[in-house]
């Protein structure tokens, strides 16, 4: 398994790990209707894969302002610590500085993942899109742990 750098020949894989997270974990809620553009959100600087055997297992963003976006793995690989090693890569790029993310309050797992590797909540919100009741999702925000 590897982690590298997004190219632009990935985009079509990503999307299609996308979708087989979007089927387990309505992440995201509503499907896009352009997908790419949505793992591209303006504000990106940098986004990286983890590959195996030629397939995208998982993808995480950084933006300009060293928020975390568009992080998943792919149910089938997921307890090998791929999202921990995608975090890494996020944290390691932004050079020691802390990172931020938010995550809706109904990703129950990735709240465990993350207050288990000492990522700190700052605070919550409601967002501008509906949850999967239809309601303003309830975002909360974290900060990564010190370098």
């Amino acid at each position: 398994m590897l982690i590298r750098p997004r190219a632009p020949g990935d985009l079509e894989a990503c999307v299609k790990a996308l979708a087989e997270v979007q089927v387990v974990d309505r992440y995201p809620v509503d499907w896009p209707d352009d997908p790419g553009g949505w793992l591209t959100p303006r504000g990106l600087e940098r986004a990286w894969v983890a590959v195996e055997d030629a397939a995208v297992l998982g993808h995480v963003g950084l933006t300009a302002d060293l928020e975390v976006t568009r992080l998943f793995v792919v149910p089938a690989a997921r307890g090998r610590g791929l999202a921990g090693l995608l975090l890494d890569t996020v944290r390691a790029a932004a050079g020691g500085r802390p990172v931020t993310l938010e995550v809706s309050s109904e990703g129950k797992a990735a709240i465990a993942r993350y207050e288990r590797s000492g990522w700190r909540r700052t605070g919550s919100s409601r967002a501008t899109w509906l949850n999967a009741a239809g309601e303003p999702a309830l975002l909360h925000h974290y900060v990564s742990p010190p370098s």
